[in-house]
């Protein structure tokens, strides 16, 4: 897990360009003192996000539930079942009421549509907190 002194390295999957730069605008260059900055990688596609998380451990994956043809939860819950010692997974759900389905995803946090960037941080700095205390 990263320490303040080194990079966060966030995955965000959207298949919506606009999806991804709200994300990445929401999040900034450090969301939390308590972390390094943030170094992003962007999928547009599920077989890229495959292919990222094959080549190099992230801090945190941040994946559009809503997005098309292959959704945020569908590809949570591939990843959870499939990845040892998965990072952490943030979903963005078209609405709140969509939380029942990131549960069977088993996503660790979700977030609703349209991106409010006090919450997406909140969420993310929630996890990445988390994530560092069971890795101590």
């Amino acid at each position: 897990m990263s320490t303040s002194a080194s990079t966060l390295k966030v995955l965000i999957y959207s298949d919506d360009s606009a999806v991804r730069a709200s994300v990445r605008l929401g999040l900034g260059r450090k969301p939390s003192l308590s972390f390094g900055e943030v170094e992003i990688l962007e999928c547009a596609t599920q077989p890229a996000v495959l292919a990222a998380v094959d080549k190099r451990p992230f801090d945190l994956l941040i994946l559009d539930g809503e997005a098309t043809p292959s959704g945020g939860m569908g590809l949570c819950r591939q990843l959870k079942d499939e990845i040892f010692n998965c990072p952490p997974v943030l979903v963005l759900v078209g609405r709140l009421d969509d939380r029942w389905l990131a549960t069977w995803s088993q996503a660790d946090a979700v977030v609703a549509h349209p991106i409010d960037p006090r919450a997406l941080v909140a969420a993310a700095v929630n996890l990445l907190q988390a994530d560092s205390a069971v890795s101590q």
